[in-house]
């Protein structure tokens, strides 16, 4: 295992829209990254612009987030590359919108809760030991954990149910390991926004459009703010709603 001094990330769903543009924006601080999506061959692509934009280093590890061999590989990956973990981005997300009353397959359900809420506990869970390193390396700044979430996590939405149980267990796993762990360093901020303009979105673009959307860059810039922040403070969940609604509502 390699320590290294240089602040390093690890970004789950890294190869397009929000880990993307998050990957993007540490890149160009000069952030070494471990970088994590299913599709091998786009993250070799990523992994070279994130390169030209300024990253230290880059680890890519091609997995499925249903995977519990390939949650372990992506741990390993960072731990034997860099040792220490500055900072966890918990992105990657799957969901499917329909009413309670419907006939919903319990495969659906639990790759559902597989992926939104099983594998972000496991990653923590295994990256916790590095979180910690790098947060004694670092104690004035700490370490940090931001997950993805969703504002149907904090405030219903009526035909996704399922999707916003998994966000709200979410919510509510890193608020819990801010009580166990932020005194050792290790903050967690969950961002929960309305619906941003990226692919995941493009089912509903016939009853919003893409310009009614948060930007894919308001996210980035919440995530770059929390992980600016002091070890000092705790920033539990942020929502983001879109203008024009009560906000309320994704």
């Amino acid at each position: 295992m390699t320590m290294t001094t240089t602040r390093t990330a690890l970004i789950t769903g890294a190869s397009r829209g929000i880990g993307l543009g998050i990957a993007h924006r540490l890149a160009r601080q000069g952030f070494s990254l471990t970088i994590t999506a299913r599709d091998g061959a786009r993250l070799d692509a990523v992994a070279a612009d994130l390169r030209g934009a300024g990253a230290a280093e880059i680890v890519t590890v091609a997995a499925d987030m249903a995977d519990e061999d390939g949650l372990d590989r992506v741990l390993a990956g960072h731990a034997d590359r860099f040792g220490a973990m500055s900072a966890l981005i918990l992105n990657a997300g799957i969901g499917t919108a329909s009413p309670i009353a419907a006939d919903a397959t319990t495969r659906r359900f639990d790759k559902t809760v597989a992926v939104n809420l099983r594998a972000p506990l496991r990653l923590i869970q295994g990256a916790l030991p590095m979180l910690r390193a790098a947060a004694s390396a670092d104690p004035a700044r700490g370490a940090k954990v931001v997950a993805l979430s969703s504002i149907t996590g904090v405030y219903a939405e009526a035909g996704l149910a399922v999707y916003g149980a998994t966000k709200a267990a979410l919510v509510s796993l890193l608020t819990t390991l801010n009580a166990e762990e932020s005194g050792n360093g290790v903050a967690a901020t969950t961002l929960a926004p309305g619906y941003v303009d990226t692919e995941m979105s493009a089912w509903i673009h016939d009853r919003i459009p893409p310009e009614r959307m948060l930007a894919v860059d308001d996210v980035v810039e919440m995530v770059d703010a929390v992980l600016r922040l002091s070890a000092r403070a705790v920033v539990p969940t942020i929502v983001l709603s879109r203008a024009g609604t009560d906000g309320y509502r994704a």
